[in-house]
């Protein structure tokens, strides 16, 4: 395999790894909406990190703590603070607003991680890069159609989220280039757990056997979700592989219907159709360009 070969595939798998953790995101989402009929979102928060922690322990057991051997703890735990801070405002921003404009307004996200990349980790992004994160932006405003409203200040503490987000993906972006992937995501519930718990237990109540099940589920897709978002963003830039994260809205808008009766309009298909197309646009220009380097001769 050649080396523009090589790049083109750690390219696309990069692609098919966010495409699958933005599905596992998208499951997680509406579970967390379901369960919001009976818990807090501080609470559904804990036990996502809780039982994400259960389901990685396989992996523990297995490599043994050996593995968790790292220089780079103090990372770890401004990662793990960021991480939960951006979980907090999310879960509650799911409960209260609707779920696909809860869902776009997290696609702010790209914008944040494009310039945070540019700027801290002296990723090169040019120009048409810029342009199709910012064309999938303009595509989540046709979808919110910003107005003042009851929304207004749910939808500010879910930008908050974004932005703390961005933060934490840059962080995870530089852990991957030292640490497993599987190391990343097992640190994060291993930190946020704990963490999570005294503000969880400002609003405890004890979950029925149902909402047990649904929560362990929850766990389960979040860790999964979370291991190939690590693993796709260890393969590939990071202003390549986010607009894929974008998926996360047709999926969410199917899923809401078919489990919340909740109906879309033309204008969030449009916007979400815009914002999709703008992801697919950078991955195909990304891979012709890295062709025709290839193909460039070099100059001895």
């Amino acid at each position: 395999m050649t080396n523009n070969q090589s790049i083109n595939a750690d390219l696309f798998k990069g692609i098919a790894l966010m495409l699958l953790a933005a599905l596992g995101f998208s499951f997680m989402n509406v579970l967390i909406r379901w369960t919001s009929g009976e818990l807090h979102s501080f609470q559904i928060a804990f036990f996502r990190n809780l039982f994400g922690l259960v389901f990685m322990l396989p992996w523990l057991i297995k490599f043994g703590y050996r593995s968790f051997k790292t220089d780079r703890l103090g990372l770890f735990f401004i990662r793990a603070l960021l991480g939960l801070f951006s979980m907090f405002t999310y879960f509650w921003g799911i409960t209260v607003l609707p779920l696909a404009k809860a869902v776009a307004l997290s696609f702010t996200v790209p914008l944040f991680v494009t310039i945070g990349a540019a700027i801290f980790l002296k990723e090169d992004v040019n120009g048409r890069r810029w342009a199709a994160v910012l064309v999938g932006f303009i595509g989540t405003l046709i979808i919110l159609r910003p107005s003042i409203d009851g929304d207004l200040f749910a939808s500010l503490v879910v930008i908050a989220s974004s932005v703390t987000m961005a933060a934490s993906v840059l962080i995870i972006k530089s852990l991957s280039r030292t640490e497993d992937a599987n190391v990343i995501v097992m640190y994060m519930v291993l930190l946020m757990t704990p963490l999570s718990l005294p503000v969880a237990m400002t609003v405890w109540q004890w979950p029925t056997i149902e909402t047990w099940l649904l929560v362990a589920l929850m766990g389960f897709l979040g860790s999964f979700a979370h291991l190939m978002f690590t693993s796709s963003l260890k393969m590939s830039d990071v202003s390549i592989v986010m607009p894929f994260d974008f998926a996360r809205l047709p999926f969410i808008i199917v899923l809401a219907w078919l489990v919340f009766d909740q109906s879309v309009d033309q204008w969030t298909m449009i916007g979400a159709a815009i914002v999709f197309a703008s992801g697919v646009y950078i991955a195909r220009r990304e891979a012709q360009l890295n062709k025709r380097r290839a193909m460039q001769p070099k100059i001895s």
